[in-house]
């Protein structure tokens, strides 16, 4: 039966079909001007996406007079809030790394590249791009006219407000990136005066090239060819996987609407093949096609298609967040019960206890202690027994400060080199040599227990203890 017999339902819908008629898949030889429609899951997208606010004013805000988060490569030490991450506390940073590497493994498997719609820098940064380029150039079919009108005065003026909003925001993300690895302030001083570090400039430089090349010009192309995510998704996914799917059983046999047709509905699928479904996605892929490698998951699709479905009467969901087995009528596992996430979930749980131990374990001061064992103990002219101890304090905090040592061990210890406070500079290791003295009738055996403790004169809560040994002949 010919789609020229379909009926219209409801309004016209012949707008529906003005932005959709040049769509196809892209293979990187045209630039996609995605329809910009309103909807719950764009609200959505652009509340995920503002948590790159945060990207922007982090670097300003501040701590104890101090940025709080600064991440000072050069001198090898993160700090953030007031604590101090040294390399020393790596592992911390492993697990970290690991903890984000498998909950964007499990949330692929649950619900597919949801960062990838919601989250990732190229998404946010591409849809703020084509928003200021559709604010000042129009919908797509006047995005598309315009470029291919000859530049006149009207068109350069467009063209080149939008690059140079472009080129602000690139700017902007370059020196609030620099921002986290210096002072944010005496950085924006270093480039007004020009006395910035050349590493500045060329993070600058290289983010300015990057945020503008990528975000402006390549857009879906980064999705497609650049980044390694999409490549390896499809082994994430199962069967359980939700994703935005269409209903092939209820959108088929499609066909547009027209209107004075008087053939009955049921002769049509749902599905008014209008193509807003391809039109308004960012990739510009046909979700009608089932799963393709340049699908995001933003939704931006079901929006399109429920608007359509309001239009024509027809109840939501044609295109909708889908499993493969629910679209098939096949009985749903619960996600606590696939293997997948059971593993992802596990790995999930012991990275992030071990992040909360990392973090409520570290302190401002970090003490080693290495027994000299050549010789292993000196007889002393008085009877006693002396150990020599070498004495490592990393100093954590973010100014200099003075440590106490003190010993614990057997009676009539006496702790010799450390009657005064050593002093130690702030995120760096001071070294001292101690010697511990025990009357040699108070050791029973070859060797005994001893702990040392260092406090911080000016901060007494501040400390550390370490757990050693004293050597002896014995009895």
């Amino acid at each position: 039966m010919s789609e020229n017999n379909r009926p219209e339902q409801g309004a016209n819908l012949s707008d529906l079909y003005e932005d959709a008629s040049h769509w196809h898949v892209n293979t990187g030889g045209e630039t996609i001007h995605a329809k910009r429609i309103s909807g719950r899951f764009r609200r959505l997208k652009w509340l995920t996406s503002s948590i790159w606010l945060l990207f922007f004013f982090g670097p300003y805000l501040r701590w104890g007079g101090k940025q709080a988060i600064l991440y000072d490569i050069p001198n090898r030490q993160f700090h953030i809030f007031g604590l101090t991450v040294l390399p020393q506390d790596v592992w911390m940073l492993a697990l970290i790394l690991l903890f984000l590497a498998i909950t964007l493994i499990v949330v692929t498997v649950i619900a597919g590249r949801v960062f990838c719609g919601y989250f990732c820098f190229q998404t946010a940064w591409t849809d703020v791009f084509t928003w200021i380029e559709d604010k000042l150039e129009g919908p797509p079919a006047k995005r598309r006219k315009l470029d291919k009108a000859p530049w006149d005065a009207t068109k350069i003026r467009i063209k080149a407000t939008k690059h140079l909003l472009w080129l602000l925001i690139a700017a902007l993300t370059g020196v609030t990136f620099a921002g986290w690895f210096t002072d944010i302030y005496q950085l924006w001083h270093d480039f007004f005066t020009l006395q910035a570090h050349p590493a500045a400039w060329a993070t600058l430089g290289l983010f300015i090239a990057g945020t503008y090349i990528l975000a402006g010009f390549m857009r879906e192309q980064v999705c497609f060819w650049l980044c390694p995510y999409s490549r390896i998704q499809g082994v994430m996914y199962d069967p359980e996987t939700i994703l935005p799917t269409y209903d092939v059983k209820r959108g088929e046999p499609r066909g547009r609407l027209r209107k004075g047709a008087s053939v009955a509905d049921d002769d049509f699928g749902d599905c008014v093949d209008c193509n807003l479904c391809v039109a308004v996605c960012p990739t510009g892929v046909d979700i009608r096609n089932g799963q393709q490698e340049g699908c995001i998951t933003c939704g931006l699709c079901i929006d399109a298609c429920d608007q359509v479905m309001d239009k024509v009467k027809r109840p939501h969901g044609l295109i909708r967040y889908a499993s493969l087995d629910e679209i098939e009528g096949k009985p749903r596992i619960p996600t606590l019960k696939r293997p997948k996430v059971l593993v992802s979930l596990a790995i999930i749980s012991f990275a992030l206890l071990g992040i909360i131990y990392g973090v409520s374990t570290i302190s401002g001061i970090e003490l080693k202690v290495l027994h000299d064992r050549q010789p292993l103990y000196v007889l002393q002219s008085d009877g006693s027994i002396q150990n020599r101890y070498e004495i490592k304090v990393l100093n954590k905090t973010n100014r200099d400060i003075h440590v106490q040592l003190t010993a614990e061990g057997p009676k009539g210890l006496k702790l010799v080199g450390a009657e005064k406070p050593f002093a130690t500079p702030k995120g760096n290791i001071s070294a001292f040599t101690v010697f511990v003295r025990v009357p040699k009738k108070n050791l029973g055996e070859k060797r005994v227990p001893l702990v040392f403790r260092v406090t911080a004169a000016e901060q007494p809560e501040l400390g550390a203890r370490y757990e050693s040994m004293f050597f002896g002949p014995g009895h």
